[in-house]
Parts: structure tokens; C-alpha cells; sequence
């Protein structure tokens, strides 16, 4: 698949170009989006705003190579976008749900992890301010660099940076791991 090409061809108005963009990268959209919603009701609606997003400023896309850079950041904006929402909404009866800590549903495709090793991950999560975990699980979850990173989160890359040396740090001597100053 030529991205650039069927970048352009989404551009000029080809609705099965970008189509084509987004189906070769469901997987990782959706698990972008699980990343941050943490149920797949929530995802699946981030999910469907930025296809409307994308379908509406694709002429907006300054270079066709980085469609996909582009497209997470979009995605990534939606899903803090409706956290915000669901943050100023509580209703009463997820109000109980929300005191009794339930896990949350697995944030990885990959069978061979088990549903208590994403309890124990989701739970050393809450030593961290929420910069920290968005850009450990945008590295290590998604296998992101840091200046996708940077540009998703709209900050600087040493910003990136930062968040993740601490927020590692922060884990290492919660859980009596050494600290690594060099990394």
C-alpha cells in the first residue's frame, strides 16, 4: 500500500482512498483509542469521530507521508476530548461502578498476556500523573517514537522525554526496582 499516493488521492475527494488509509491501520487505531477511553463503547466513539474529523479536514493534511502521524494525533485529541465530557458527567449509577475500582478492560490484543498482569500494569498507573502514563503507554503500548509522541501530545520532544524517565523512575522505586540515571 502507497500511502502517499492514496493520501493524495483522499485529498482530491476519493472517499475509498482514505478508507483504504483507515482500515489498513484499524487495529492500532482501536488500540489507541482503548488506551485512552479503557472500554471499547468509549473507543469505538472516539473512533468514529475521527473518521468523521478525518473525512472533513483531509485537505488540511500538509504531508501526505505522515497521514498516519496525523491521523493518531486526531484520534488521540478526540479521546481527551471526550474525557473531559465524561468527566464533567457523572451519573449516579456509575457512580457506584467508579468506587468499586472495577478493571478495566484489557488494553492489549495479545493473548498471551494474562488479565492479572494488566491489573498489576493498570494499577502501578495510578503512581503517575496522567502525562506520565499517556506517554509510557504511547511508547511502550504503541510502539511510538518520541516525536510522534511530541506531536500527538502537543508538547516538546525533551517534554516527552521527561515524562517517561520520571514516570519510570517513579515506578522503579515504587516497586523497589533500581533507578537507571543514564536513561
Amino acid at each position: 500500500m502507497n500511502v502517499v499516493r492514496l493520501a493524495k488521492k483522499a485529498k482530491k475527494g476519493n472517499k475509498e482512498a482514505l478508507l483504504q488509509l483507515i482500515m489498513a491501520e484499524k487495529a492500532a487505531y482501536y488500540k489507541l483509542a482503548l488506551t485512552y477511553m479503557e472500554n471499547t463503547h468509549d473507543a469505538m466513539d472516539a473512533l468514529d469521530e475521527m473518521i468523521v474529523v478525518l473525512y472533513e479536514k483531509i485537505g488540511q493534511l500538509q504531508k501526505e507521508e505522515a497521514f498516519y502521524s496525523w491521523s493518531k494525533t486526531i484520534l488521540a485529541n478526540n479521546c481527551r476530548a471526550l474525557l473531559r465530557k465524561q468527566k464533567k458527567l457523572v451519573f449516579i449509577d456509575e457512580w457506584e461502578i467508579k468506587n468499586e475500582r472495577e478493571p478495566r478492560e484489557d488494553l492489549t490484543s495479545d493473548p498471551y498476556r494474562s488479565s492479572e498482569q494488566l491489573m498489576d500494569i493498570q494499577v502501578s498507573f495510578e503512581h503517575l500523573n496522567v502525562y506520565q502514563k499517556e506517554a509510557i503507554q504511547l511508547k511502550y503500548f504503541h510502539d511510538l517514537d518520541y516525536e510522534t509522541i511530541a506531536t500527538m501530545t502537543n508538547v516538546s520532544i525533551g517534554t516527552v522525554k521527561s515524562r517517561i524517565f520520571h514516570g519510570l523512575k517513579k515506578l522503579r522505586e515504587h516497586y523497589g526496582g533500581e533507578v537507571d540515571e543514564t536513561n
